[in-house]
């Protein structure tokens, strides 16, 4: 990282400076209270994936990608924050352990948030994101002038949303899916855009300061959340049910499948997006684009995934439904998509491996509606088995092979 920009101090704000060091090893160190902050996000993704479950409706997967969608966002928000703030101090910590009670209740209303608890879910979501922005506005205010300025832009787009927020979950629910994909669709947009507000310019992505390291291994750990999410979520599953050769074997795939998810992300494309970011000019525009835009592509499809684990142990031998036939190959359809998208940004290497299986699985997609639920989820998971050995393999020949492999 490089020092802040100092610039005259302004006359409100947190007088002591809660920047990251420097000139010590917190500089990129992932610290504690943000694991913990982690921790409410293993009950929103278990409940993501229920509200998935049983709603497998056109509706219901345009609510569920919206769902998802804002959950990610509270976290990559929060995750930019503990990158420029030093968690270690005390005022950081306290409010991330406020962020995380408000992150608790809006959990608790994942799944009735398009029923009667959606201005639960709302206030609770909106309060989230003003209250980070305006903490760090606060901390930034007599420090880091630029930094400040770009979170005042950022603060004006939040409020919009927030307006389209509320306004979804006070209006009769007809409109709640339309306003909320509206508030989304500007919270995200704006990011793209720069935040770029009249009379406050925009902000560029290449100029901000970041640790990309401390980026890069954040959003490694909420990868392993959310495969640590599908063994919960296939675990109870299991549990429900008797014992029978099935269930065994339905269970086999799903651990094989997560097995498989963890090796394509962590054997060998962890690090080549770590090693991209310590060693980028211009970090900002990597994490903007792969690690905040991509990896949610990459969560969606781990979370997809475990519900078709749920669907194969509920309904092994039952016909497969379009509902079905779209959730067991589309969540490896996503996260290999968001893994080649992943790699091209940050190494600007094509994946030939993964697209071969997305091919493989839209083949498979055309083949669904003859076989049973347990044996396309084994068919699924065995083309991801052959994209993880394909890609191994030509790793070793070609000699990039890292014997400090996590």
């Amino acid at each position: 990282m490089t020092p802040p920009t100092k610039t005259a101090r302004a006359a409100f704000g947190i007088r002591q400076n809660l920047l990251r060091p420097d000139d010590s090893e917190r500089a990129h160190r992932v610290a504690y209270i943000e694991l913990f902050f982690d921790l409410i996000f293993i009950l929103a993704l278990t409940q993501l994936s229920r509200y998935l479950y049983d709603n497998q409706t056109l509706a219901g997967a345009l609510e569920s990608t919206l769902l998802v969608l804002a959950f990610w966002w509270i976290w990559i928000y929060t995750t930019w924050a503990t990158n420029w703030l030093d968690p270690v101090r005390l005022p950081v910590r306290g409010a991330i352990i406020g962020l995380s009670l408000i992150g608790l209740v809006m959990s608790t209303s994942i799944y009735e948030s398009f029923g009667d608890r959606g201005l639960v879910f709302a206030l609770s979501y909106v309060t989230l994101q003003l209250g980070r922005t305006v903490f760090m506005l606060l901390a930034l205010a007599p420090h880091d002038r630029d930094l400040h300025r770009t979170h005042l832009r950022i603060l004006v787009w939040l409020t919009v949303a927030g307006v389209f927020w509320i306004l979804g979950a006070v209006l009769p629910l007809e409109f709640r899916l339309p306003l909320w994909g509206i508030a989304l669709a500007v919270e995200y947009l704006s990011a793209g855009l720069g935040f770029r507000v009249p009379g406050l310019g925009k902000a560029t992505a290449e100029d901000w300061d970041i640790s990309g390291p401390h980026i890069a291994e954040r959003s490694a750990l909420f990868v392993i959340i959310a495969l640590g999410e599908s063994f919960l979520v296939t675990g109870f599953a299991f549990i429900d049910k008797s014992i029978s050769v099935d269930g065994v074997l339905g269970l086999l795939v799903a651990f094989v499948s997560a097995v498989t998810m963890w090796w394509l992300y962590f054997d060998h494309g962890e690090r080549v997006g770590a090693n991209a970011m310590a060693s980028s000019a211009a970090p900002g525009r990597i994490a903007r684009l792969a690690y905040t835009y991509v990896h949610a592509i990459i969560i969606a499809g781990i979370v997809l995934t475990s519900v078709a684990d749920k669907e194969v142990l509920k309904h092994p031998d039952a016909a497969v439904s379009l509902a079905t036939a779209i959730t067991l190959v589309g969540g490896p359809v996503l996260y290999l998509v968001g893994l080649v998208l992943f790699r091209w940004i940050v190494a600007r290497e094509l994946l030939i491996s993964h697209l071969a299986g997305v091919t493989a699985l839209l083949v498979l997609f055309g083949l669904a509606f003859a076989l049973s639920p347990l044996v396309l989820a084994a068919m699924t998971t065995g083309v991801l088995v052959g994209v993880a050995t394909w890609e191994t393999v030509l790793r070793v020949r070609t000699g990039t092979d890292e014997p400090d492999a996590g």
